[in-house]
């Protein structure tokens, strides 16, 4: 049938009015993002990377996708909870969390997907909650891989000590657990323990410095997390003495590579953690579409004195404002 124009309404008028709405219907969506601490530069990445994201696939689909960033001074699981649920009252689309205490945050998460709000865990998993998908790295193959390297490091013999942040996250768990897993195989090499603490930089220095006080015969340090090299200082030793191993290269850490106290930094893909939650939380909410598994991992980066300034061509991407 031929369309029909209104008296004094002409073609090109019309065209400009259905334009006009099909842009006032352009589709938006509110995605909540929450990491475990403000000012950490491992969730400045993730949080640039969410950002970067948003612009993209919004382009792409014709879309409009907002971030709300809402994340505690300090890690505290209880407030990272009462943040789901301001959340899920302000009726965003979906939810990017990473966890800091698995335990603290299952039922919030349950209560998010009861309602309809798909829930993404990110470097810190809730594994017995709803949600739909964790992205990460194989944590109990991080802490076998950093107790390898620094096997290789000492070639099979010496006394090695590692760090770890809170005993409470999931993730950091299965890091402690496969490091202890790994030092099975090499009887030549004696693991004192691995010591926890508040996941702060100056709490993982201060027990490092005690650490070494009563066991300097100390050759070796797994570091399951980089906590202490956020600080200046921190490895109170001659390089190369004691040899380091450690996980994740935030720009702090890239010094202690260069200054030799450090052997090998193992570089967790922390902008696209947050680049990849946004994508996966809008495969599912715009085109319907589920991720294959529960579990998307991502491979550790080695950083070592070789690639160190290659690599640190990243972070001015990452934190540019």
């Amino acid at each position: 049938m031929p369309t029909r124009l209104l008296p004094g309404l002409s073609l090109s008028l019309m065209l400009a009015f259905a334009g006009g709405s099909l842009a006032a219907e352009k589709k938006t969506y509110t995605l909540g993002m929450i990491a475990k601490s403000q000012g950490n530069q491992f969730f400045e990445a993730a949080r640039a990377g969410a950002n970067a994201a948003a612009r993209e696939l919004g382009a792409q689909y014709g879309i409009t996708i907002k971030i709300d960033w809402r994340t505690p001074n300090e890690e505290d699981a209880q407030k990272q909870a009462e943040y789901v649920e301001q959340m899920v009252l302000g009726g965003v689309d979906g939810i990017i969390i990473s966890s800091s205490d698995a335990n603290k945050l299952t039922d919030a998460i349950d209560r998010a997907d009861a309602r309809g709000i798909p829930v993404l865990t990110f470097s810190g998993d809730a594994p017995a909650s709803r949600r739909f998908l964790a992205l990460g790295v194989d944590d109990f193959k991080c802490g076998e891989q950093t107790f390898l390297e620094l096997a290789k490091l000492l070639k099979g013999k010496g006394v090695v000590a590692a760090i770890d942040g809170n005993p409470n996250a999931a993730n950091l768990q299965q890091r402690a657990a496969g490091f202890r897993s790994a030092a099975k195989g090499y009887p030549g090499i004696k693991v004192l323990d691995i010591y926890y603490h508040k996941e702060t930089p100056q709490d993982a220095v201060a027990k490092i410095e005690q650490v070494m006080q009563a066991h300097p015969e100390i050759t070796g340090w797994g570091l399951l997390g980089g906590w202490p090299l956020f600080t200046e200082k921190a490895l109170n030793w001659p390089p190369g003495s004691i040899l380091c191993v450690s996980v994740d290269a935030l720009p702090p850490e890239l010094a202690y590579v260069r200054s030799k106290h450090v052997q090998l930094l193992l570089s967790q893909d922390v902008y696209g953690y947050g680049y990849n939650s946004v994508a996966r939380l809008i495969e599912k909410l715009h085109l319907k579409k589920n991720p294959p598994a529960p579990i998307e991992n991502s491979p550790l980066t080695p950083v070592t004195l070789e690639n160190v300034d290659a690599f640190a061509k990243n972070w001015e991407k990452w934190l540019a404002k």
